[in-house]
């Protein structure tokens, strides 16, 4: 389903997208617009699959998770275990906070947090290897994160 999307949208979108806890009423103080017709608007876009919910951001250094691993995990026994399984399994562990199935050398890539380095080796060991078909992995330790403006671009 597409949506046609103005510029008002837009405007509410980069707002929102930078600080999703703004309420309509101040929202449409600032597009000049009247709390109803704001919340409207984006009653609209969450319709139409625009606007996918709003998320809370947490820290994880802050809450004692001081280290973001990218894992690609490649499976070695496709035909016999299936990718829902996988998924199903994987996603069960807490600290995998993003599975992505993905074309390329890896068939899957995965977003890990843990205390430190000994903290992921134990979570690599214990739960992730011991998935069923997992054959090559492949971790890559973040060192910093900028955050881009996304598609919608900077206001």
């Amino acid at each position: 389903m597409s949506v046609e999307v103005d510029a008002t949208d837009l405007a509410i979108l980069r707002a929102l997208a930078a600080d999703a806890t703004r309420s309509a009423g101040a929202l449409g103080r600032e597009m000049g617009l009247s709390q109803p017709a704001t919340w409207r608007r984006i009653r609209r876009l969450e319709e139409a699959g625009v606007l996918k919910g709003r998320r809370l951001r947490l820290d994880a250094g802050r809450l004692g998770f001081g280290v973001t691993v990218f894992l690609g995990v490649k499976l070695a026994t496709k035909g016999r275990v299936s990718l829902d399984d996988f998924e199903r399994a994987v996603t069960a562990i807490p600290e995998v906070q993003v599975v992505e199935h993905v074309l390329g050398l890896y068939d899957y890539r995965l977003r890990i947090i843990a205390r430190d380095l000994p903290d992921f080796e134990r979570v690599l060991r214990r739960r992730i290897m011991t998935l069923p078909g997992v054959g090559e992995v492949e971790a890559n330790v973040l060192l910093s994160e900028e955050r881009l403006p996304g598609p919608l671009g900077a206001a």
